[in-house]
């Protein structure tokens, strides 16, 4: 006997839900990865800020401005 048309659909739905589950797994463990990509993307700028801050600072000593950013 031929397999009904309901209970074809209802398997073509759980296959199509099971590898939609697979697919949200993989998403998830990305977004985890992303995440911690971010976090740390977050400290190393925060570093290079401070760096900066550093270099600056050197330069306006080792530098003497005058008025207007030129020589006196």
């Amino acid at each position: 006997m031929a397999e009904e048309p309901l209970e074809t659909l209802v398997r073509r739905l759980t296959a199509m839900m099971y590898l939609q589950h697979e697919h949200n797994e993989r998403y998830d463990a990305l977004i985890a990865q992303q995440s911690e990509f971010n976090r740390q993307q977050v400290a190393i700028n925060q570093d290079v800020r401070t760096t900066l801050a550093r270099v600056e600072t050197l330069l306006a000593r080792l530098i003497p401005q005058g008025e207007n950013g030129r020589d006196a």
